[in-house]
């Protein structure tokens, strides 16, 4: 455990290491790689997050999914003690409302919060991944939660999950338990990584340019 928290302090002092210029420098070259996949292209409900702790920043996605006509989501807090997540419609102009933790979201009295099933494409923050979709949060469980669904089911169909990180991010070995929940892909800065092996289908298995 305590080896587990020593790594997750590691590569947060790597991304925090990252500087503003070089933050947008990755976001920018992030979401040109993304917004090229046929995950997003054919996803019509996605949600993203608001970036904090140095995570890699999703907004340029965030603005382009909205003028091409998606519908746009942003994870809530449920009340506890469920510790796991909401989805909630955001549009340019909502007021967003800090959580416990001090991160901003949208209220679910406005609009009615979602489901992850009802979701076509889930981008989640991460602190670490390797090369088998295995994602290393910040500790508190609270995607592993919200798609332990994804567990009861014979094969992955939706929604689709896609990491976002720098790729200085990426890991040999991210220590797993039974609960945690692979990704389909991750997007950093320099590449595509897509675990195929878990189940997503696509002719792209990393893009280096």
């Amino acid at each position: 455990m305590n080896d587990l928290k020593q790594l997750r302090r590691n590569l947060r002092a790597q991304r925090h290491a990252i500087s503003a210029r070089e933050q947008r420098s990755h976001s920018h070259a992030m979401a040109k790689r993304l917004m090229r996949l046929k995950p997003f292209l054919h996803s019509q409900r996605i949600a993203l997050y608001l970036s904090a702790d140095g995570e890699m920043d999703p907004a340029p996605i965030l603005d382009r999914a909205r003028r091409m006509g998606k519908t746009c989501f942003l994870p809530v807090l449920r009340p506890r003690p469920q510790r796991s997540l909401w989805f909630c419609e955001y549009r340019p102009g909502d007021q967003l409302i800090p959580n416990h933790f001090g991160i901003k979201e949208p209220s679910v009295r406005k609009r009615p919060p979602v489901p992850p099933w009802g979701l076509d494409l889930i981008m989640l923050p991460l602190v670490g991944f390797d090369d088998r979709g295995n994602r290393l949060g910040m500790g508190g469980g609270f995607y592993d939660r919200t798609l332990a669904f994804l567990h009861r089911r014979k094969q992955w169909c939706s929604p689709c999950l896609i990491g976002i990180a720098h790729d200085c991010q990426k890991i040999a070995t991210v220590p797993t338990q039974s609960w945690d929940i692979p990704l389909h892909g991750v997007v950093t800065e320099a590449a595509f990584y897509s675990f195929v092996q878990y189940g997503f289908r696509t002719t792209e298995t990393k893009h280096n340019t």
